[in-house]
């Protein structure tokens, strides 16, 4: 085996055309939702929001 699908077996590598081929594949809204659990600062935002929740701390919706 190479030395480039062993590094592709771990991880270390990424296949661009499998990826390109898999990002082309995702309707608007998985792309949407691969968008934000890339972004650090949404999952901030996100888990903030959740806390809030919890605490029953967030906008009622008609107030929204």
């Amino acid at each position: 085996m190479s030395k480039t699908l062993k590094a592709l077996e771990k991880g270390g590598l990424v296949h661009l055309e499998r990826l390109a081929s898999i990002l082309r594949g995702l309707t608007p809204p998985e792309l949407e939702t691969l968008e934000l659990l890339l972004d650090p600062q949404a999952g901030i935002t996100i888990r903030r929001a959740l806390k809030e929740l919890d605490r029953d701390e967030g906008i009622p919706l008609e107030k929204w």
